[in-house]
């Protein structure tokens, strides 16, 4: 039976995912990020997994933040965050004949959704994740836009205030400082400590809530609609745990949208949650693996 392992390592969980050719989903785990033991905690995972099924899986992929080496082996630059990620060839690590593929992971919550999910429509579309920090990805033609080191695509950090502190990247005023969920506490001088608590007190009718809720979404419609302008795309796809708060966040960037967006014709990009949730990454990091070793490494072939 030939399946594929698809592993999401974040800054909070591991997700692992065991899916066949079809989609069809075979096994799913997930596991805390420890700070040390993350690495060991995926091999036992994946151990136990395929001892599950009775089988080695065909293919394995992983997701994590950072950029991923051209030869998709290992994350080569990660600055600050997951220490012991760069440079770690999961190949190697793995123990395994076969290459162990290695992705962004918000280009592959990209692939994920292009495979099964909301983008599976589409030949041009941007993701946002918006979560602890903010990523992004594009799909260009039917095909994942990396550039030439991997860069493309971190749509989290482009400037909308420069004027505003220099994030990870060192761009001021970046979507990511201004609507990721590791800034709600400098964002609210301390009223707030994530923005499941913001948004909650924005709907209780905290009007201080209120005021820094809306700053924060009328910031990612301006940086929609100018990502809009760049790249054109049929449709913006969001994603991420702050896309958890549903109605609190698609209403008002609808509306800040209407004011902002520039629509040739009356042409409307459509803007839309995304389907695979928390799994995306994990999934996107599957099919990667499946289409690599066929010598496809950026195409959404299905």
């Amino acid at each position: 039976m030939n399946f594929a392992i698809g592993i999401d390592l974040g800054a909070t969980s591991i997700k692992l995912v065991a899916v066949n050719e079809a989609g069809i989903v075979l096994e799913r785990r997930t596991e805390h990020t420890t700070e040390m033991a993350w690495a060991e905690n995926i091999r036992t995972m994946l151990d136990a997994v395929e001892s599950g099924i009775g089988a080695a899986a065909t293919w394995i992929g992983l997701a994590a933040p950072g950029l991923a080496a051209r030869d998709h082996r290992a994350i080569a630059f990660m600055p600050k965050r997951l220490k012991g990620l760069e440079g770690l060839d999961w190949t190697n690590f793995l123990a395994r004949s076969n290459t162990v593929t290695v992705l962004n992971d918000a280009q592959a919550a990209l692939y994920g959704e292009h495979w099964l999910g909301a983008a599976a429509s589409f030949e041009n579309a941007i993701l946002l994740t918006l979560g602890t920090g903010v990523g992004g990805a594009i799909l260009s033609r039917g095909q994942l836009m990396t550039g030439t080191i991997g860069r493309a695509g971190h749509l989290g950090h482009i400037c909308l205030d420069p004027n505003a502190p220099k994030d990870i990247v060192n761009i001021p005023g970046s979507i990511e400082m201004l609507m990721g969920d590791y800034s709600v506490v400098a964002r609210s001088q301390g009223l707030f400590h994530s923005t499941k608590e913001l948004v909650e007190a924005h709907l209780a009718g905290n009007q201080k809530a209120t005021e820094i809720w809306m700053k924060a979404v009328f910031a990612l419609s301006c940086a929609i609609a100018s990502l809009i302008n760049v790249l054109d795309p049929e449709a913006v796809i969001i994603g991420g745990g702050i896309s958890h708060a549903g109605d609190a966040l698609f209403e008002p960037l609808q509306k800040f949208m209407n004011d902002v967006e520039w629509r040739p014709g009356g042409h409307c990009v459509k803007i839309i949650p995304a389907q695979l949730g928390d799994w995306a990454g994990a999934f996107g990091a599957a099919r990667f693996a499946m289409r690599h070793e066929r010598k496809i490494t950026t195409a959404f072939t299905k």
